[in-house]
């Protein structure tokens, strides 16, 4: 009969393991702050419904409270006069498949500027989402 001299080690080193846990710790922490499409800071309207549909573009209206609006495209800081609003949105969604751009109103401004960006996406047969904050 053969003997062994070595035995077999039922051990599991965890260390490994620990090291590709906080590798994705970290990548999903680096990732959801580049999710953040809405760079203003805008307060949007309280809503219960959620839709899971992503839009590739988005379209931010600031109500400066003396009457004026300015209208920022995919959360830039500078603004786009109304009258760019349509062509941009033409330039950003040329190809796309299914295209869809999101509207992040602030509260206070009028359904009269939001139905105006919804008339765009109605003419130029988009889809258009209504971002709103969780209740």
């Amino acid at each position: 009969m053969i003997k062994r001299t070595t035995k077999i080690d039922a051990g599991f080193s965890m260390s490994s393991m620990t090291d590709v846990v906080f590798l994705l710790l970290i990548f999903f922490l680096v990732t959801s702050t580049l999710v953040n499409p809405n760079a203003l800071k805008l307060l949007l309207p309280k809503s219960t419904g959620q839709v899971a549909a992503k839009a590739t573009v988005s379209v931010s209206v600031k109500d400066w409270h003396n009457g004026t609006y300015s209208y920022h495209i995919n959360g830039s800081q500078t603004p786009v006069m109304f009258s760019e609003v349509e062509d941009e949105l033409i330039d950003l969604l040329i190809g796309e498949e299914d295209p869809t751009f999101s509207i992040y109103a602030d509260e206070t401004v009028p359904v009269k500027e939001v139905v105006a960006l919804m008339n765009i996406a109605k003419k130029n047969h988009y889809k258009v989402i209504m971002a709103t904050s969780p209740e």
